[in-house]
């Protein structure tokens, strides 16, 4: 299954703080949407990079890609699942998890960042 791949590409180059959020009922755009972080531009880039090549050689998708030229936030459509890959200042300035993790989740989530 491609979400299956898109987290393990994303393991496999050290993404940190990947969030899966199954979108299924809630947006017609894709069932999942993945969030994660790279340490550096240049580590979202790749990160992309690589997660692109990987399932194009696997499951033949060639994905749609915008922001890697300069590796703040790479948003890659994979047509199942749209995966993006922030700088961490970035991600926290966008949020994106708040629009679409439940209150819940996002509790469980801060909470488990900061150790409380």
């Amino acid at each position: 299954m491609v979400l299956e791949r898109v987290l393990s590409s994303l393991d496999d180059d050290k993404a940190e703080n990947v969030v899966q959020i199954d979108l299924r009922g809630r947006s017609d755009m894709a069932d999942y949407m993945v969030i994660c972080s790279g340490r550096s531009s240049r580590q979202v880039a790749a990160i992309s990079e690589k997660l692109a090549d990987r399932l194009k050689q696997e499951f033949r998708i060639s994905a749609k890609m915008e922001g890697k030229e300069t590796g703040d936030w790479v948003l890659i459509d994979t047509g199942d699942v749209i995966v993006h890959v922030f700088r961490p200042e970035v991600r926290e300035f966008y949020q994106l998890e708040k629009m679409w993790l439940p209150a819940g989740a996002q509790a469980a989530r801060a909470k488990a960042t900061t150790g409380s």
